[in-house]
């Protein structure tokens, strides 16, 4: 089994388990965290990951986000963010999703952007047709849709994938 680059996110829009998606057609989302599992002398991990993912996931549904000020993150300062204010629901489920990769024997790919380090953020996405999809400082979100996406399923490091939606909305299907 080759190494799985996935993560796990708070989709902000709508979303179905089980999409598929161009990498330039992200739905907005909070990055929870982001890690590779898998080894050629294991299993498959996501059905592990997402079992221990569950129980953090389902607790934290329904929690009231509000979206502060916008920020630069990334080489640079090239990547707009639209930063996601502190709130304990969305701490503890991001610590205990970093539990969950790491029990899967996961390897965090950004450590110091994890547990104390991690700041909650949507990043801004420039769409086909020129425009700017982004939250807006003030903006409320509520925690609805987390799930467990593939960055790279069959090795297409192109397409997004769906592997695993823990949702309080009718959109999940």
């Amino acid at each position: 089994m080759p190494m799985r680059n996935l993560i796990f996110v708070a989709f902000v829009e709508p979303v179905a388990d089980g999409a598929v998606f161009l990498r330039t057609d992200w739905p907005l989302h909070i990055t929870l965290v982001r890690f590779d599992a898998g080894s050629r002398d294991s299993p498959d991990p996501t059905k592990r990951v997402a079992d221990l993912a569950g129980g953090p996931a389902e607790a934290a549904l329904g929690a009231h986000l509000l979206v502060g000020e916008d920020a630069a993150f990334g080489r640079n300062g090239s990547v707009a963010v639209s930063l996601v204010k502190p709130h304990p629901a969305l701490q503890a489920l991001h610590e205990a999703l970093v539990e969950a990769a790491t029990a899967a024997d996961g390897r965090i790919l950004t450590p110091r952007h994890t547990m104390s380090g991690y700041r909650p953020h949507v990043s801004h996405h420039a769409t086909r047709e020129g425009t700017v999809k982004r939250l807006n400082p003030g903006d409320a979100v509520v925690l609805d849709r987390i799930a467990l996406v593939d960055m790279a399923p069959d090795g297409d490091h192109t397409v997004r994938h769906v592997l695993r939606l823990w949702s309080r909305t009718p959109e999940a299907g």
